[in-house]
């Protein structure tokens, strides 16, 4: 028998032949519709498995005419930050992909501190109903609104970058935002001597809302509690992101508090905190995230020390390839998928792959 014969006898019709059905009833077999009694669908799938069947999925969608239509809601990328230029590489690298599965991805982006855009775009998203959104949550309260309007309208979500505790999202891509705060309190213990004070400092202007840097923050707590040294922590959180606010915020804190060895910023604005701390006439160890070119200047010169990052292009585009799996095919999907929490130097930076 030649590898045509063969892949056709092992085709659906071969299986229908032997379990003594129709081929439309192996078809809702493979992709696990209903309408197939248990028994039926037991002998199905155990001819599938003798016959190591594997369905052309793609091929089928290419046959299909259904489009599938994804929304992704991402912050924009600004001058304070260009963290959100990864993401959306991500999201396209995804879309040249799918498309040609007919599979249409429309991005929404908003203004990370403007609530009033995100609301916007989070309606215009509901109005166009798409078969499922990729979320960068900011504003936790008007994410939980969207989220539960995505619910009640049938829309599956998968989240990026932050989660939303407690929601019925499909899968929450990013990184563990409390173990990243746990890691650089480890690292940061070994570069304190004894009467150092380490220094945090979170920069947004909605930190109460913030859930992405509060919960590091309570990881970075939680492990000097666990080691009795608590009282080492001193806090600044700092609501306005031009350079001289957080310059002057930074400091009143080195001045009030001369024991400060460590600087911890617990997002990807810490180039910000580095154009100060260059000109100190000390050295103070900085901690911060994201592998951005201001960051890897900073770093280059050893006025940044660490950098902890988790690849945020990939979670962009692992969020769009798994809906696109989850609805084309009805995929399972990890409820819970984080990414690997990276230390960047300045001795391995050169080789680091976003």
């Amino acid at each position: 028998m030649n590898k045509k014969d063969a892949g056709e006898l092992s085709g659906v019709k071969e299986i229908a032949r032997r379990a003594g059905v129709s081929a439309a009833t192996v078809d809702r077999v493979i992709h696990k519709r209903k309408g197939v009694s248990n028994k039926t669908r037991d002998r199905i799938n155990a001819i599938i498995a003798e016959l190591n069947y594997q369905p052309n999925l793609h091929a089928q969608r290419l046959a299909s005419r259904k489009v599938v239509h994804i929304a992704t809601l991402v912050p924009e990328s600004s001058d304070e930050t260009s963290f959100w230029v990864g993401p959306l590489k991500g999201i396209e690298e995804a879309e040249l992909e799918v498309m040609q599965y007919s599979v249409k991805v429309h991005k929404y982006f908003y203004n990370q501190n403007n609530k009033k855009s995100f609301v916007k775009q989070a309606k215009a998203i509901l109005k166009a109903r798409p078969d499922g959104v990729l979320l960068a949550p900011s504003f936790m309260e008007e994410s939980v609104h969207f989220v539960e309007d995505c619910e009640a309208q049938g829309i599956p979500y998968v989240l990026m970058d932050s989660d939303i505790p407690g929601r019925s999202n499909l899968s929450y891509i990013g990184p563990d935002l409390y173990q990243s705060g746990l890691l650089a309190a480890h690292l940061s213990s070994y570069l304190l001597q004894e009467g150092d004070k380490v220094l945090i400092v979170n920069i947004s202007k909605e930190i109460d809302n913030d859930h992405h840097l509060l919960r590091k923050e309570e990881g970075f707590r939680a492990y000097y509690k666990e080691h009795g040294r608590e009282g080492i922590i001193i806090k600044r959180d700092i609501h306005q992101l031009d350079h001289a606010s957080i310059e002057a915020g930074i400091s009143r804190e080195l001045q009030r508090n001369r024991s400060i060895r460590v600087i911890f910023v617990t997002n990807s604005r810490v180039s910000a905190v580095a154009a100060y701390v260059q000109r100190l006439p000390q050295k103070v160890i900085l901690i911060g995230y994201d592998f951005l070119k201001e960051n890897i200047d900073y770093l280059h010169d050893r006025t940044i020390d660490f950098l902890i990052c988790q690849k945020p292009q990939q979670q962009a585009y692992k969020g769009v390839m798994a809906l696109y799996q989850h609805i084309a095919f009805s995929a399972p999907l990890e409820k819970v998928h984080y990414m690997p929490i990276d230390i960047i130097t300045k001795e391995n930076f050169s080789s680091y792959e976003k």
